[in-house]
């Protein structure tokens, strides 16, 4: 039976997105799917963060969600944290429209993302190809525009 999940991004400024999660059963990729507007013009940042917490804006929500303690990583690298969904592009209107298909994601289980929270950043993930610090951490993307929790959906 299929789990779903969804995210309602808010943020300090203009940005704001509903993002949708589906999985058909555990070990099978995860369908990430929304719409985020009010973005610059480019890529962005798209990561799961550790912590479902956000009393405190998006900083609250913590590091990027990394169970298995890797470096920071792209969404097609072996070596990442669980939560790096790398970058999503906003065209010329603001608008980024998400289709991604994610295979260490999960709805289901021990490392399941449900309860932890979607944060979009200001600047373009760099995969942790950086050759800094920062770049294998968290991809020098950059503030957080908005975020929110996700949570289990019908």
């Amino acid at each position: 039976m299929a789990m779903k999940a969804v995210c309602v991004l808010t943020g300090t400024g203009e940005v704001t997105g509903t993002v949708f999660f589906e999985q058909q059963d555990e070990g099978f990729p995860v369908k990430v799917t929304g719409k985020i507007t009010g973005l610059s013009p480019g890529l962005h940042g798209f990561h799961v963060h550790a912590f479902g917490d956000n009393t405190n804006g998006c900083i609250s929500a913590g590091p990027h969600f990394n169970p298995y303690n890797k470096t920071h990583g792209g969404p097609e690298d072996e070596n990442r944290h669980v939560g790096d969904l790398g970058n999503v592009t906003a065209g010329s209107d603001g608008i980024a429209n998400i289709s991604i298909e994610d295979k260490q994601v999960s709805l289901t289980g021990r490392h399941s993302i449900i309860g932890r929270t979607m944060v979009i950043h200001e600047k373009e993930d760099d995969l942790g190809k950086g050759n800094n610090e920062e770049s294998l951490k968290t991809g020098n993307a950059g503030g957080r525009l908005a975020c929110g929790v996700i949570g289990i959906a019908p």
